[in-house]
């Protein structure tokens, strides 16, 4: 499977040709730029499109057994058929935007309080981002929000590089991580946000921290000892 959207989040849409289908509605094809459900990130949603013109939505991603799987609306689709893929671009471009915001707010937590990120849920409407701390100082947390904007603000450039797994360990941010990695697993997918953070990450993000909108932090609140979450949303700056 070639998953192009791991080297252009921007992709939107390709050609490709069905590799398999099952129960006539779960789709494998040999390339494509859908994101599958994973690591917080909700899944793309579109449309393939055949050479006879016929339209099949897509209404969920997923990956099983290594393979990428669609969820068409419409029978119909057989192995070997040629089909456009088209990604609904706004959800993809929403989602893209939220989650670079999501580094820099994890980024900030951790700079500030020395927390670890346990975990976090994209959505549509708003984004949580959930961290082991101890103390939870409601004030502190507001104050993140400034230093998120300012670094939306600075304009920074984001890179994504795909790196053998040896030279990304030696990255002093992804070094804790080492052990999460399989063996087996010989490239490492790094997305750098300079002066600010260097994750390991599979998901979707913006080439520039400037095409995000300013973040409002809405709600922080417990969830069982040393476990801390914060919502945030993006700023409706139109009013």
């Amino acid at each position: 499977m070639n998953e192009l959207y791991l080297n252009d989040c921007y992709l939107n849409e390709f050609n490709a040709t069905v590799e398999s289908v099952k129960d006539d509605k779960f789709v494998v094809l040999d390339r494509t730029a859908f994101y599958p459900n994973s690591g917080g990130q909700p899944h793309d949603t579109g449309i393939f499109v055949r050479e006879d013109g016929a339209e099949f939505p897509i209404t969920y991603v997923a990956k099983f057994n290594g393979n990428v799987s669609h969820e068409v609306t419409v029978t119909g689709l057989k192995a070997g058929d040629k089909v456009k893929g088209i990604v609904n671009w706004d959800r993809r471009y929403l989602f893209m935007k939220y989650h670079t915001a999501c580094h820099i707010l994890s980024a900030i937590i951790h700079k500030e309080t020395g927390a670890k990120i346990s975990g976090n849920q994209l959505g549509e409407e708003k984004t949580r981002v959930d961290f082991n701390l101890e103390d939870f100082d409601r004030e502190h947390i507001k104050s993140y929000e400034g230093k998120v904007n300012e670094i939306i603000d600075r304009k920074i450039p984001v890179s994504i590089e795909i790196m053998p797994r040896d030279e990304a360990f030696q990255i002093p941010s992804l070094v804790k991580l080492k052990d999460a990695f399989p063996p087996e697993i010989e490239e490492i997918r790094v997305v750098n946000i300079p002066d600010v953070d260097t994750q390991a990450c599979g998901g979707t993000h913006i080439a520039n921290t400037g095409d995000i909108p300013h973040i409002e932090i809405i709600k922080a609140e417990n969830k069982g000892k040393n476990n801390r979450r914060v919502y945030f949303r993006f700023k409706d700056e139109s009013k």
